[in-house]
């Protein structure tokens, strides 16, 4: 039997607090439900004398070198909105109001476990529209040196993803890994995978009044070859799912789940929404498309096999 995707909400509102991992500002967050059609939204709730309404959208991101960080017109930002994002993505949450009233997300763990169980808790309602995503039609590729990412068509209507990435540090080396981006798998495979770093950087940015909320809780880090964490690590490539997490979320900014080829090497934020403004900025290379309706077809939620 055949089945169409229709978007999502969340079914009632879910809270949540924490610090920022580079503010260390702490801030509270409200997930709300919101219309067919509204897509990912922010709003700064402690900002009243300017608009303080964000789009979650490859256009309005101002920042890449630490996280992705969004800005609207008036100049009001949030930053590290990328875990959430891979979240919401990967579970099929379309649309969503984030009430926020600080400047950065929580980084929770440092991974998007925290989220994808704080919307599932919440239950993920059906709406009364088809699920409209982006349909690769050309390959749009991008690069910065070694650096490498690209988006090529694809078959079905999910995202594949391919990515590697090598370090010097012989505790990550060189990881790659592939999937496709079907039902249940990111919240069991990719959403616990942490961000991570190495010593010598975190205390540099330290010094630069940054990762100021970065602590071995919401962080891998790094020391030369040595895994700092003493719990460890959550799994032997957790570094390779992690930066899947970050392209998951990072694509998320086209504006709607894209069915095509994700290939990466050494990827990153910058790489990330640099690729996401080519493929917007190429009009050719891409279209919007639903699923055709017909009578034997009945909708399937991205979240039915969490």
């Amino acid at each position: 039997m055949s089945s169409v995707q229709v978007q999502q909400t969340v079914s009632c509102p879910v809270v949540c607090a924490g610090v920022g991992v580079h503010s260390g500002a702490r801030a509270r967050m409200v997930m709300k439900p919101a219309p067919v059609g509204t897509g990912i939204r922010f709003r700064r709730t402690d900002i009243k004398d300017r608009d303080n309404l964000l789009m979650a959208r490859g256009d309005h991101v101002s920042e890449v070198q630490l996280g992705t960080t969004l800005q609207n017109a008036d100049g009001v930002t949030v930053a590290t909105v990328e875990h959430l994002l891979a979240a919401c993505a990967g579970i099929g949450v379309d649309n969503l109001l984030i009430e926020i009233d600080g400047p950065e997300v929580p980084i929770m763990d440092g991974s998007s476990a925290v989220y994808c169980e704080l919307l599932l808790s919440a239950g993920l309602r059906q709406q009364g529209a088809l699920r409209r995503r982006i349909r690769i039609l050309e390959e749009v590729e991008v690069g910065d040196g070694v650096k490498t990412a690209r988006l090529k068509p694809s078959a079905d209507n999910y995202l594949a993803i391919h990515a590697k990435i090598e370090f010097e540090s012989r505790a990550i080396g060189t990881q790659q890994m592939s999937l496709r981006l079907l039902p249940g798998m990111f919240a069991r495979d990719i959403a616990f995978a942490r961000t991570f770093g190495f010593a010598h950087e975190v205390e540099f940015l330290k010094s630069k009044g940054l990762a100021r909320g970065g602590s071995l809780d919401n962080a891998v880090v790094l020391d030369g070859d040595t895994v700092v964490n003493p719990e460890g690590l959550r799994a032997s490539d957790e570094f390779v799912r992690h930066k899947i997490l970050d392209a998951v979320g990072d694509l998320m900014l086209a504006g709607a789940p894209i069915a095509g080829i994700y290939e990466a090497r050494q990827p990153g934020h910058a790489l990330n929404n640099k690729l996401v403004r080519a493929l917007l900025d190429t009009p050719s290379a891409w279209c919007w498309e639903t699923d055709e309706v017909a009578a034997d077809m009945e909708p399937v939620s991205l979240a039915a096999r969490q």
